[in-house]
């Protein structure tokens, strides 16, 4: 894929930021695999820019942890914070900003899945932000995040952290632990799908489905919490 004219408007759109350097852009979706493969310079590839990104990131984030959540303890903070850029939260958002297929990839990691591949979208979007910061600066880097980021974080942290909320849950009203079970795998080898269950006392409170064993996890503890809040309404 090319990254034409019409393909940098859409995301400005998507991302509510105009680029004055759009090879700062094109950089950020660069991936190494792509670039060893077209063997252009590895300083050209995104890692840069995602270093720079996730330290930007996380100040945000430290910032706003910490103005929202006045009573917390450090410890608490921190928990907090990483929950809101893990990896998978990341990857969350950036499939909501819609930016797959946009990513610069390699053949063999494109045909292996890599374009839903968690860690490349997190890693992906915080290039992004680190090609924001270059270009316009700490103020746009934050409004962004704000907007793409910090956008509807309450049904985000219930998420991200739903293992932990439901283990807290259940071991409060019926003290016992979840366990979390595999039933199925679908799809080939390069793009395998995982289907798992989370059973409480042997029945069955959630199911999940996801790219990873972790993420399908999380999607069936998510489903069991948000069973339990609407049965106790």
């Amino acid at each position: 894929m090319v990254l034409d004219n019409d393909h940098i408007k859409k995301l400005e759109k998507t991302f509510g930021y105009i680029f004055k350097n759009t090879n700062l852009l094109k950089k950020s979706l660069t991936h190494s695999s792509y670039a060893n493969e077209m063997h252009i310079n590895k300083a050209l590839n995104n890692e840069r820019l995602e270093f720079l990104g996730d330290a930007v990131l996380e100040l945000i984030t430290s910032e706003y942890v910490y103005n929202q959540n006045p009573e917390l303890p450090e410890g608490d903070l921190t928990k907090l914070r990483a929950s809101i850029v893990c990896e998978q939260a990341l990857a969350y958002c950036s499939r909501e900003l819609a930016i797959s297929p946009y990513i610069l990839l390699g053949k063999g990691e494109d045909i292996t899945g890599g374009r839903e591949r968690d860690s490349i979208l997190s890693d992906t979007l915080e290039a992004i932000i680190g090609a924001i910061f270059l270009d316009g600066g700490f103020a746009n880097a934050k409004e962004f995040i704000i907007n793409n980021i910090f956008k509807n974080i309450d049904n985000k942290e219930l998420f991200f952290d739903s293992k932990t909320i439901l283990q807290e849950y259940v071991q409060a009203e019926f003290k016992s632990e979840i366990e979390y079970r595999l039933i199925a795998e679908e799809g080939p080898d390069h793009d395998k799908v995982f289907i798992i269950t989370a059973l409480v006392n042997n029945k069955e409170v959630g199911r999940g489905k996801g790219k990873t064993k972790k993420a399908a996890e999380q999607e069936a503890a998510h489903e069991a919490f948000s069973k339990y809040q609407k049965n106790n309404r």
